[in-house]
């Protein structure tokens, strides 16, 4: 990846702690886009710069560059191709960033780090062309997009492969199609948690407006700029004050008031950003919602027809008991019989065998048709 964008490289001697002293982030924002640790999706503003920890996405963001851990993954490689488009397309210069043996991304805001770039370019795209988002929110529009599109694609594939495998199993329940819906639907509870989490994320971000004032990193990096290059004009304050103190007092409350109006943030800008990305993941969530209520009612079927089966072997049973209590009172009948004692039927035509013979097994029949009738006349037995 590296030579990509056609910058130099820039090292941070010292690892974290230089990030740290360069982002001032404290120690624990790091831990969250340590990839050894399993933190959930998360989006936190601080002074000097935003950690955005979203799937495959581990950046911070500051109001000039993206430094984001590099890594094999083909999405990340994707993610930085959009960034630099989305950098670019706006007059903004890449450049890239080594830290210790991981190397980070950084996509500068301007130019001053890159050698072969002019720095007229950016500025005549930035005044004369239409109002462009500031470099921060373009950086968390690219890591919002492709947080999106990457949970998207995966419940889109889910679906082409949930569906038919619920079909299948609804027409043949067996031991395979079973556990191929195990195995989909441990898939949908896992991807319905991590799109409900970055959605928790989106909406928590904009229920709170001090949190969304703390991202617009380049007005404050503006308004800091501008209170470096103030004394002189308040010092000129200062000699009227001298002066005429009322009207001097007046004036100068008049003037922190119009400097606390321009550096005071629009969030109107991000949060119209962010409610464009909710809706797209609140879609997601709502896809994944359909399916995990069709793999329900899917259960609810499997679990009827497993009753009626169960009903019906159940029926078989009865009908299988009610023969044998027949079978054994007749075999009570012939047991009678062959007791060691005299009787005149012992001493009677052969006929009469056939005709006790035969009486038995019909009497056995017409009781256990007896016991089928009495058992459908009580519901026992389907009609």
């Amino acid at each position: 990846m590296a030579g990509d964008f056609g910058g130099r490289r820039v090292p941070f001697p010292g690892g974290k702690h230089s990030i740290m002293k360069h982002t001032g982030l404290p120690h624990h924002d790091l831990r969250v886009l340590d990839p050894m640790l399993s933190y959930p999706s998360s989006i936190l503003g601080r002074e000097r710069a935003i950690v955005i920890n979203f799937e495959h996405i581990k950046a911070i963001i500051t109001a000039k560059e993206v430094l984001m851990l590099n890594s094999t993954n083909p999405l990340v490689a994707l993610f930085v191709d959009d960034l630099r488009h989305r950098v670019l397309s706006s007059g903004l210069w890449p450049k890239q960033i080594d830290i210790e043996s991981n190397v980070a991304w950084a996509l500068g805001r301007d130019g001053s780090d890159v050698d072969d770039i002019p720095h007229s370019k950016g500025d005549e795209l930035e005044t004369t062309g239409p109002k462009v988002l500031p470099f921060e929110f373009r950086a968390l529009e690219a890591c919002l997009d492709s947080t999106c599109r990457c949970l998207e694609s995966e419940t889109q594939s889910l679906e082409e492969e949930a569906y038919p495998a619920l079909d299948g199993l609804t027409s043949k329940i067996s031991t395979l199609n079973l556990e191929r819906v195990r195995q989909i639907k441990s898939r949908l509870v896992a991807i319905s948690g991590r799109v409900r989490k970055v959605r928790d994320e989106i909406e928590h971000l904009l229920d709170d407006d001090n949190d969304m004032a703390e991202m617009y990193l380049t007005e404050k990096l503006d308004g800091q700029s501008l209170k470096q290059t103030s004394p002189s004009g308040d010092s000129y304050n200062d000699k009227f004050q001298a002066d005429d103190e009322g009207v001097g007092e007046d004036s100068n409350a008049e003037h922190n008031s119009e400097i606390s109006t321009t550096t005071k943030p629009n969030i109107e800008e991000l949060e119209m950003l962010l409610e464009a990305y909710f809706v797209q993941i609140d879609g997601t969530l709502q896809k994944l919602s359909t399916l995990s209520e069709y793999v329900d009612n899917t259960e609810d079927c499997i679990n009827i027809m497993l009753d009626d089966k169960q009903n019906q072997l159940l029926q078989v049973g009865v009908m299988l008991s009610t023969a044998n209590m027949i079978i054994n009172a007749g075999i009570v009948a012939v047991g009678l019989f062959g007791m060691n004692i005299t009787i005149s039927l012992f001493s009677a035509p052969t006929i009469k065998f056939w005709e006790t013979a035969l009486g038995t097994i019909v009497a056995c029949i017409a009781l256990y048709l007896i016991a089928f009738g009495w058992a459908k006349k009580k519901n026992l037995l389907d009609p």
